[in-house]
């Protein structure tokens, strides 16, 4: 029986004892081996001992994740002739999957961030969409919200609630990282939203930071950063207030009208350039409307890039000996794209301004980490639809699903069977719930499930509906709708029944009589919804442009494979011709003499 170490320790003059015959036996043999190879060959020079670091495997010293959320994949196509910065860099020097889209219909903030986090979809890893109604306390619950933690506000921001990964059920990348690191991985994450700078981070991370009531919140389960709390102080975000959001090039380099088409502005805008950020109707001092400007505006997202940075140089990311991870996701273009839509110049304009921010961000990461000593993966949580107006110009069938349509004409149709009222507990996103025992009697009354299904495809804007059971049920399928659905699909949070809209059709929850406060929106299995860019640049990354089809499930595998980290379960795969055969340039190992 082998012995363990706590043996060794315990009976010293036994293993000693036993070591040293060993030895004995293995001294006589060698040296009658010796003997009998030096009458045949020459006596050799011993070989020079490789110092342990330089046999170590070649890893990179930091993962920068960047999500930017609702940039649409054809973005880059479009506006890449203008970008002179950090995206042009990424799309020059980087590796740019054209292909990649999500598989599923929940293209939703939550669910595309702890998508790319974590390398799953959401059937695995459970974040199914940014708010869904919980079963067992009958109440809408974010995929965030844990009253198990407390949140709390930088520089006296007040933060009430709490939130945390704790309803993610896969590890995220950089938890794993930080985890087969032995703990030695920094993980920082950096967002407007705290559904994105919480996915990024996963469960446990050293700092999770996002934006609420006019400055910045973190929560219990990460824990406060000194440098946050300094530089929040020092940087107050109203000192923006008052500034203009103004074109930053001439304005004949626009593609599209000053106006956009069906687009609603936040309150205290309008439709047309520049932008002011004082607030509703030029107040006084920073307001609510101010804050909501500011993050539909270029400023927020020069103070998430300023904020990278600061987390660079003071927590000296990139230097630890392990590798580290950063994340940011920039939140600005999801608030600009909803107010103003795809088609709009605040679109166009604020990917340029972006584009500077990057240009920023990685001359920082070249100086303070090293070009080539990091790798870079940049993505997004969704696309957006085209508002419904500027489509319905072309001739093609566009317009507005109504919610509350939909509700009301399932109820009548129910009204027959004499079922407990109301009857549906909760509409969101494409999730339909309705009251326990009220779903129990729909199940099992004859004739009662076919009215439901009718009198949903009756409504305008209505492609198709998908029971729970049917989805739980059902075969892998060539219905690439179907399987979109079965995708974001999880039995014990999804609905009871799944409505997908019409191409086109905008699902629209505004009460019925009032007009929507929003241009546009996402959350559907079609191609503007799920296409994004997927871009990678920097150490083990092989440049090119690849037209395979992808998925964004597939970034947090290859980010484990540059870091030799495992991650399980997973959904997503390496993305192979990206990777070089040596993932850093050869060295000439030093060498240490032969004892």
């Amino acid at each position: 029986m082998t012995a363990t170490p706590s043996r060794i320790r315990r009976h010293p003059s036994r293993i000693a004892s036993l070591f040293g015959n060993a030895a004995i036996l293995a001294t006589v043999f060698f040296a009658l081996s010796a003997s009998s190879i030096s009458a045949q060959a020459p006596t050799a020079k011993p070989r020079p001992r490789l110092a342990p670091e330089s046999i170590a495997p070649q890893r990179p010293k930091l993962v920068v994740l960047l999500v930017v959320d609702q940039m649409r994949g054809d973005y880059v196509d479009k506006f890449r002739g203008q970008w002179t910065g950090g995206l042009k860099r990424l799309v020059d020097e980087g590796a740019w999957y054209r292909a990649a889209a999500y598989p599923y219909a929940a293209t939703e903030t939550c669910v595309g961030h702890s998508t790319i986090s974590t390398g799953s979809f959401p059937s695995t890893h459970g974040m199914i969409a940014n708010a869904w109604w919980d079963r067992a306390s009958q109440k809408l619950v974010t995929c965030t919200a844990d009253p198990s933690v407390q949140d709390s506000g930088y520089a006296g921001t007040p933060a009430k609630g709490g939130d945390s990964a704790v309803r993610m059920l896969t590890p995220s990348f950089a938890e794993e990282l930080k985890f087969q690191t032995g703990g030695a991985t920094r993980v920082v994450t950096f967002s407007l939203k705290a559904r994105a700078a919480i996915t990024m981070a996963g469960h446990k991370g050293d700092a999770a930071t996002w934006f609420d009531n006019g400055g910045w919140v973190t929560s219990s389960a990460y824990g406060t950063m000194p440098f946050i709390e300094t530089y929040a102080k020092a940087h107050p975000i109203r000192e923006d207030y008052g500034k203009t959001w103004k074109l930053a090039l001439p304005e004949n380099e626009y593609l599209y009208d000053e106006k956009a088409t069906g687009a609603v502005a936040p309150a205290g805008w309008n439709l047309t350039f520049p932008h002011a950020l004082r607030g509703k109707g030029d107040s006084a001092e920073p307001d609510v409307e101010f804050y909501e400007q500011w993050a539909t505006s270029p400023y927020a997202d020069d103070y998430l890039t300023r904020l990278a940075e600061t987390a660079v140089d003071s927590l000296g990311l990139g230097k630890s000996g392990a590798t580290d991870f950063l994340g940011v996701s920039y939140s600005s273009i999801d608030y600009v794209g909803h107010a103003f839509g795809p088609r709009s110049r605040e679109i166009q304009d604020i990917l340029i301004t972006l584009d500077r921010n990057l240009a920023e961000l990685f001359a920082h990461l070249d100086r303070k980490v090293g070009r080539g000593n990091y790798v870079v993966a940049l993505s997004a949580d969704h696309g957006a639809v085209p508002v419904p107006e500027d489509m319905a110009k072309t001739g093609v069938d566009a317009g507005l699903l109504h919610v509350p349509d939909l509700q009301e004409k399932i109820e009548k149709a129910l009204e027959p069977f004499n079922f407990p009222k109301p009857a549906i507990a909760r509409v969101t996103s494409g999730d339909l719930y309705f009251v326990p025992a009220v779903y129990d009697h729909i199940r099992d009354t004859a004739g009662a499930m076919q009215a439901v299904t009718d009198a949903a495809m009756s409504v305008p804007g209505v492609a198709s509906i998908y029971w729970s059971e049917d989805l739980q049920n059902s075969p892998l399928t060539q219905d690439r709708i179907r399987a979109a659905v079965k995708t974001s699909f999880l039995a014990n949070r999804s609905g009871d029944l799944y409505f997908v809209p019409k191409p086109y059709w905008l699902v629209d929850g505004s009460p019925t009589g009032k007009s929507r406060t929003y241009g546009t929106g996402h959350g559907s299995p079609y191609n503007y919804d799920q296409h994004v860019p997927v871009l990678l640049m920097g150490f083990g990354i092989q440049p090119g442009e690849y037209f395979r089809e992808v998925t964004p499930a597939d970034i947090a595998p290859t980010l484990a494979a540059l870091c030799g980290v495992t991650l399980a379960p997973r959904d997503g795969h390496l993305l192979t011709e990206a990777l070089t055969t040596k993932t850093a340039p050869a060295t000439h190992p030093r060498t240490v003499p032969a004892p």
